[in-house]
């Protein structure tokens, strides 16, 4: 159930950053957002009287994996989203777990099965179909927001296992988020001071009803629940479930904003369902232990990866 919630938190996001961006630039969307995200769980934080994890070096850390977690990929995403449609956006942002499960072997010791690969492949080809890059004419995506699009799914992914290999327990990564996504906005406001600090956002109803989903729900709850499943399953794993996510805002944007899709992009969707269904029954190898900083060994190398309750 939480798995759910924070899927459609985060495909649902895609809605409301189009509304947000008739109000905002992007980099001050992406700022405002991350700094209401990281409100958020700086609070949860405290209320919960979460003890201390981190020491100065691992504070620091998570504020430098911040810059392409957040930062880079927020700033990337919302770019392009002006000119590219929500359900578009969506699907070529989730091509990030191909990249998580390029990363894994080499980053994280997590070595893939054959049916990881093929299962991966099959979520890849159904975003291919869904997103259609071979289009050309009025509907084509701009070579620009392609690679923006593309680029910040790269972040995303080397973030995502940056996190999980730097901070390998519950209560680390739980901080390290806070800390991720606190380096994230401050970069992010500079930013926005710094590029568009004479076009601050539209004060209206709309804009804050997109912030408060954007910032509390789509960030600040929706963050607290993907690091604490990262705490605790694999990357590659974990990531090859979020193929949910674009299927969700591809719904949404049709029924929101009238986009509709073409007999690929349904083909790709079943794809989609198909890769979840093998990446959920694909066995799992041992991992190879693997040092992260100061030299000592991750406690958290499971030989197996949580079933799939784990998600609920």
């Amino acid at each position: 159930m939480l798995f759910l919630t924070m899927s459609v938190a985060w495909g649902i996001n895609y809605i409301f950053v189009v509304v947000g961006l008739d109000y905002a630039s992007p980099l001050w969307l992406a700022g405002l957002r991350a700094a209401v995200g990281a409100i958020v769980v700086f609070s949860v934080l405290g209320a919960t009287r979460h003890r201390r994890a981190l020491d100065a070096a691992g504070r620091r850390d998570a504020l430098i994996i911040g810059l392409p977690t957040t930062a880079g990929f927020l700033g990337l995403w919302f770019y392009a989203a002006v000119s590219v449609p929500a359900g578009e956006t969506a699907v070529l942002i989730y091509t990030f777990p191909l990249w998580v499960a390029l990363l894994s072997p080499w980053v994280l010791r997590h070595p893939l099965s054959g049916r990881h690969w093929l299962a991966i492949g099959v979520g890849f080809a159904g975003v291919v179909l869904i997103s259609q890059p071979w289009s050309q004419g009025a509907g084509a995506i701009a070579p620009v927001s392609l690679g923006e699009l593309l680029a910040a799914a790269i972040l995303w992914a080397a973030g995502t296992v940056a996190m999980q290999r730097r901070f390998p327990s519950t209560r680390e990564m739980s901080e390290a988020n806070a800390y991720q996504m606190a380096g994230g906005a401050v970069a992010l406001l500079l930013a926005a001071l710094a590029v568009d600090g004479s076009t601050l956002p539209a004060p209206s109803p709309m804009f804050f009803v997109a912030l408060v989903w954007l910032g509390i729900i789509g960030t600040g709850y929706a963050y607290i629940v993907w690091y604490r499943l990262l705490s605790r399953i694999r990357a590659a794993t974990l990531s090859a479930y979020t193929f949910l996510v674009p299927m969700i805002t591809v719904i949404a944007a049709s029924i929101v904003f009238h986009e509709r899709f073409t007999e690929p992009e349904i083909a790709g969707m079943l794809l989609v369902i198909a890769s979840i269904y093998l990446i959920g029954t694909a066995p799992t190898l041992p991992a190879t232990r693997t040092s992260v900083a100061g030299g000592a060994t991750s406690a958290r190398d499971p030989e197996t990866d949580p079933p799939a309750h784990e998600l609920e």
